[in-house]
């Protein structure tokens, strides 16, 4: 099992951050353009921890070089019921520099750019903060 899955499994928003590049970008399902930055990515990643309800992984698929990994998951936001997948590379350390989101269908895709439209403020200042206090602000 990939660790960052471990990690989702156990509701533990410090180490998912931890496996995360400080360059990794992060794609969205919802926006044209990527997030970079672990800051960035990490208040990501707690924002939709607040959206998705019923969260599971059922599937876990690596690339034979052991550096891209496919986690399938379920989940619902609101009353739509969500099939996605999280699309992880790892650099030379094993950490996430690239985490690219799919998801269908497009009614699940539109209740979750609303929800998660809704917590992009408390992301972005999120974001700021540890930025600042990290010194890469």
């Amino acid at each position: 099992m990939h660790p960052f899955r471990s990690a989702v499994e156990a509701g533990d928003h410090e180490a998912m951050e931890a496996l995360l590049a400080d360059d990794v970008v992060f794609t969205s399902p919802v926006t044209f353009r990527p997030y970079p930055g672990k800051a960035l990515t990490a208040a990501i990643l707690r924002g939709v921890s607040r959206v998705f309800e019923d969260f599971r992984y059922i599937r876990e698929i690596t690339g034979a070089d052991g550096r891209d990994h496919a986690l399938v998951f379920t989940a619902r936001v609101g009353d739509r019921e969500i099939t996605g997948c999280d699309f992880l590379h790892t650099d030379d350390q094993g950490l996430i520099d690239d985490f690219m989101v799919m998801v269908r269908p497009l009614s699940g895709a539109e209740a979750l750019a609303a929800a998660m439209g809704a917590q992009f403020p408390r992301i972005r200042a999120e974001a700021s903060e540890a930025s600042e206090a990290s010194g890469t602000a």
